[in-house]
Formats: structure tokens, C-alpha cells, sequence
């Protein structure tokens, strides 16, 4: 019998055995990446180079942007390199960094979501007082109050659940670590204690959840009581893409974690997986900067700034 002290590293989950499909797995994440790192990097230096931008709603946007940015950043490299070297290999520290700092960076995610439903409730309900609640020192607060969630409740999930006994194989039936494959692994009941611990980790994430819904119901309210057809359509156009990207990120993981085992299976497991793994990061970007012209107007300037200065340094080196 096998301890987790005698393991030194723990076999993924193979999308394919076929050559040819490893190298398509390959290429698709890596355009997923790619278009992750375009989307969340022009957010951030859009919103941190332009002065018009420094707002609330923008700057827990690029917090978001730097979560999403280092969440896929995560699990799609490893995932690619093991596609890449037909291989399935994931060492025992680099599966507890994964499952570390996806605890980390998704915990500080949701908390940061709830945190902006409250930006936008108070900026439609309470808009007299927005300068007041929303202060430059709150926001920072409230962001570092996100970051620390994340981290306090990551670091005590994976101290616990790299601290149980593992005697069933090494074998993981996901593409990256995540704590409810490595319990699969536990041959103690000292697993109880990590299962207490995501019990009590749903409950606060469900009273998130709650907050949210709450604060979506008075915004809606309010919204509704707005007398112009052009106010209530901006109002709806701030609050919507904050809604969706909430949407995707609360629906993929519920889906993921708390659907019924009858309909479970190896395959829709991995497609889900890669749906609330890879999807909102790459998508968020995207969905906010759809509707929202101010944005949009900002991201075009940092383009073009970024082609004038290119052709200008290309035109003196040829010089």
C-alpha cells in the first residue's frame, strides 16, 4: 500500500492516444491561450495607461482581467506541453502548485465578481453616494480583500488535501489537479475533514450567489423605474456584461461540480472541464468590451499608439 509520501508524481488525463489528435489538441489550446493573453492584456494595459479609465467599475475590470490572465495560464501550458511530448506526466509539487493556485485565483474570482454586483448596485441605486462607498482606498480594500480570500482559503485546502494518505494509484481523470480527483485517490477517512471543508467553501460561495441575485434584483428595480428609454438602456448596458460573465463562470463550475452522477462520464467530464477551465477567461475580454464604447474607443487608441510607435522605432533603425 501507497502513501502520498511515496508518490512523486501523478499521470493526467490524455485528451487522445492518436498522434495526430494530440497535435489538434495542441494547436487549439494553444489559439485558446493565445487569444486569452490578446483579450486580458489589452484590458489591462488599456486600463492602466488610460487616465479616463481609472474609475472603479475599470479597475476591478483589470483585476479581473489579471485573474482570468493567470488562472489559464495555470492548467493550458502543462496541458499543451504534455500533448506536445505525448506524455501525461505532472510532478507532485507542480500538481499542488495547480491545484494551489487554481483554488487561489478562482476564489478570488467569485469574490471579486460579487464585489463588482455591488460596484454596479450602488452606482444605479445609489449613484449620490457612489463616490463616497466607492472611494480609490475602498476599492483597494475590497480588491485585497478578494486576492486574500482566495489565498486563505487555497492554502487551506491544499495543506489539507496534500496531507491525507493516498493509496489508490496515481492517476487523475482530469487534465489538470484538482482536489476532488486527488480525494478519488484517498484511502483514509480523513478525507471527511477536506469534503467538511468544500461543503463549507459551497455555502460561502452560495451566499455569494445570493448577494448577487439580491443585488441584480434591486438594480433591476431601479432600472425599471429610470422614466427615458435612453437611461434605462445604458444602465442595462453596464450591468449586462458584468451579468454574463457572472453567468458563465457560476453556471460552468455548478455544472461541473453538482451534476448528477447518473449523467456522469469520463468524456463530458473533460468537456466540461475545459468549458469553465478555458471558456470565461478567453471570453470575458470579449464580452466586455462588446457593448461598451468607452472601452472599445480606449482599446483603439492603445492600438494605434502601439502601430505609430512600432513604424517610428522601425523607421530610425533603418535610419
Amino acid at each position: 500500500m501507497s502513501n502520498s509520501s511515496s508518490i512523486t508524481q501523478f499521470l493526467l488525463l490524455a485528451f487522445t492516444d492518436t498522434r495526430e489528435l494530440q497535435l489538434l489538441h495542441f494547436w487549439l489550446f494553444l489559439g485558446i491561450y493565445l487569444a486569452a493573453l490578446l483579450g486580458n492584456g489589452l484590458i489591462i494595459t488599456t486600463i492602466a495607461c488610460d487616465q479616463h479609465l481609472h474609475t472603479p467599475m475599470y479597475f476591478f475590470l483589470l483585476n479581473l482581467a489579471l485573474l482570468d490572465l493567470g488562472s489559464i495560464s495555470i492548467t493550458v501550458p502543462k496541458s499543451m506541453a504534455n500533448s506536445l511530448w505525448d506524455t501525461r506526466v505532472i510532478s507532485y509539487a507542480g500538481c499542488a502548485a495547480q491545484v494551489f493556485f487554481l483554488g487561489f485565483l478562482f476564489g478570488a474570482e467569485y469574490s471579486l465578481l460579487t464585489i463588482m454586483s455591488y460596484d454596479r448596485y450602488v452606482a444605479i441605486c445609489k449613484p449620490l453616494h457612489y463616490g463616497t462607498l466607492l472611494g480609490s482606498r475602498a476599492c483597494v480594500h475590497m480588491a485585497a480583500a478578494a486576492w486574500a480570500t482566495g489565498f486563505l482559503d487555497a492554502l487551506l485546502h491544499t495543506a489539507n488535501t496534500f496531507s491525507l494518505p493516498l493509496c489508490k494509484g496515481n492517476a487523475l481523470d482530469q487534465f489538470f489537479c484538482e482536489i476532488p480527483q486527488i480525494l478519488k485517490l484517498s484511502c483514509s477517512d480523513a478525507y471527511l475533514r477536506e469534503a467538511g471543508l468544500l461543503v463549507v467553501s459551497l455555502c460561502l460561495s452560495y451566499g455569494c450567489f445570493v448577494f448577487i441575485v439580491l443585488s441584480y434584483v434591486q438594480i433591476l428595480r431601479a432600472v425599471l423605474r429610470i422614466p427615458s428609454e435612453q437611461g434605462r438602456h445604458k444602465a442595462f448596458a453596464t450591468c449586462l456584461p458584468h451579468l454574463a460573465v457572472v453567468s458563465l463562470f457560476v453556471s460552468t463550475i455548478m455544472f461541473a461540480y453538482l451534476k448528477p452522477p447518473s449523467i456522469s462520464s469520463p468524456s463530458l467530464d473533460l468537456v466540461v472541464s475545459v468549458l469553465y477551465a478555458l471558456v470565461p477567461p478567453a471570453v470575458n475580454p470579449l464580452i466586455y468590451s462588446m457593448r461598451n464604447q468607452e472601452l472599445k474607443e480606449s482599446i483603439r487608441k492603445v492600438i494605434s499608439w502601439a502601430f505609430v510607435n512600432t513604424d517610428h522605432l522601425s523607421i530610425t533603425v533603418h535610419k
